[in-house]
């Protein structure tokens, strides 16, 4: 059986750092823009995150290809969000020699 494929519209978001105010960090996250996605489930695993039972699933999302350095290019950095869903980018390469679309594979953990 295959795993079925989804459109989504996905948006970019990219990590930025903020002063707290007492000396320290916060890591913010801007939106870039939003890009139709196909994502399908690579895999899933159940895991312990702090001490407690999540379920962790990869995914393959498949984006349009951006010129390297545009905003609306994916980075191992950034993250996709679906309404609550928080997709964190692992890696990003082009699909085809021509690289009209780039595929990242992504984590989403889910605590219950």
């Amino acid at each position: 059986m295959s795993a079925r494929v989804r459109r989504w519209p996905l948006v970019l978001e990219r990590a930025g750092r903020t002063a707290d105010g007492a000396g320290g960090v916060v890591t913010t996250w801007a939106a870039q823009g939003t890009l139709w996605a196909d994502v399908q489930i690579a895999g899933g695993r159940e895991t312990l995150v702090g001490g407690r039972g999540a379920s962790v699933q990869e995914y393959r999302i498949t984006v349009p290809a951006a010129p390297h350095g545009a905003p609306s290019r994916p980075t191992a950095r950034d993250r996709f969000r679906h309404g609550a869903r928080v997709f964190h980018i692992l890696a990003v390469g082009e699909v085809d020699a021509k690289g009209r679309l780039l595929r990242c594979r992504a984590r989403e953990e889910v605590s219950p």
